[in-house]
């Protein structure tokens, strides 16, 4: 989930994300995290907060 946070929150590729992972230990292909992104973003965003007043 972290992996889709950064990818969301902070405009990088997922080769970035990758980067970011293997900094920390995590060994991951930047395709996994694309794959993540694509069935998680729906789920945090029906858990999200709404947004605006």
């Amino acid at each position: 989930m972290v992996s889709v946070r950064w990818y969301l929150r902070f405009n990088v590729s997922y080769r970035d994300v990758e980067e970011r992972l293997a900094e920390r230990g995590v060994e991951v292909d930047h395709v996994a995290v694309y794959r993540w992104v694509q069935r998680f973003t729906p789920l945090l965003a029906d858990t999200a907060p709404p947004t605006g007043a």
